[in-house]
């Protein structure tokens, strides 16, 4: 073998790779990588405070995607357009398991290594996330008083307000059955959800119905399940929460000023669409 094909590096722009970019969109321009790898301000000297903020930081992103698709699912279902939808919804599942996939790494840090940085946090917490209150609102778990911790904010204000305006999710998925023939509790639709859903003995009716004859009612029966999907990788990634807290810190009190692991615990049951869960036992 020759030492120039040993020996020689590889040179892309051979192959046509453009390598100048003075004048041109490059990746990081594209993506903003500036401002996105600049975004990282740890407030103390500990090592972990790094792998504490990316960790927030990119589950917020994958929030913002996951907002997105929700309400692109939401809109394609109030039109009948179910293929579309089922893309979506599928869609969120997997970002909920990107999000679930994240405790794994941040439960490599020990509670030596949080308590280094914790009172740089101040009153912080993931309580206060905006974008989780509004995946939340739009799932239907609709807690009024929840909104007080973004007061202070006029822009998140208005869109957990827009939000309010709207119908859940699962509201627009029974509205939608209605289309179909089924009978549906007109309270349950004619108002956009002001308060958490709570089961409805019509409505588990209507899903048992579904799910007894499946390939008559298939659009039916393939939203339910991608709705218990969603919701499966949902309690998945509260469970996680509680379990990566209660290693982290114990039963402290959280840096919000929740119970901590006690606050994780009765969120833990809560159900985004009870009907679906609880037909299972009268199938």
């Amino acid at each position: 073998m020759q030492d120039d094909e040993l020996g020689a590096a590889y040179n892309p722009e051979t192959e046509g790779a453009q390598m100048t970019f003075s004048d041109r969109m490059s990746y990081g321009d594209y993506l903003g990588l500036s401002k996105i790898l600049s975004a990282q301000k740890a407030l103390s000297d500990a090592p972990d405070e790094l792998l504490f903020i990316i960790q927030h930081q990119t589950s917020e992103l994958w929030m913002k995607l996951m907002l997105h698709e929700l309400h692109a699912a939401r809109d394609a279902i109030a039109n009948d357009l179910l293929p579309e939808a089922m893309k979506l919804l599928a869609r969120v599942s997997r970002i909920m398991e990107q999000l679930n996939s994240a405790w794994d790494v941040l439960r490599t840090m020990t509670p030596s290594d949080y308590t280094r940085f914790r009172d740089a946090l101040g009153q912080s917490s993931g309580f206060q996330s905006l974008q989780y209150r509004l995946i939340e609102y739009v799932l239907g778990n609709r807690n009024l008083s929840m909104t007080r911790p973004h007061a202070h904010d006029p822009d998140g204000s208005a869109l957990l307000e827009a939000e309010l305006e709207k119908p859940s999710l699962y509201q627009v998925v029974l509205e939608f059955a209605r289309r179909q023939g089924f009978e549906v509790p007109v309270e349950t639709t004619s108002v956009p959800a002001s308060a958490p859903h709570l089961e409805v003995i019509e409505i588990r009716d209507l899903w048992q119905a579904v799910y007894q004859d499946p390939t008559s009612h298939w659009a039916l029966y393939e939203v339910g399940e991608k709705l218990v999907d969603l919701e499966d990788y949902f309690r998945r990634w509260r469970f996680n929460h509680v379990t990566t807290v209660e290693r982290v810190i114990g039963f402290k009190r959280g840096t919000g000023g929740t119970g901590g692991v006690s606050y994780l615990k009765r969120m833990l049951e809560v159900e985004l669409f009870p009907e679906l869960w609880h037909v299972r036992t009268v199938l």
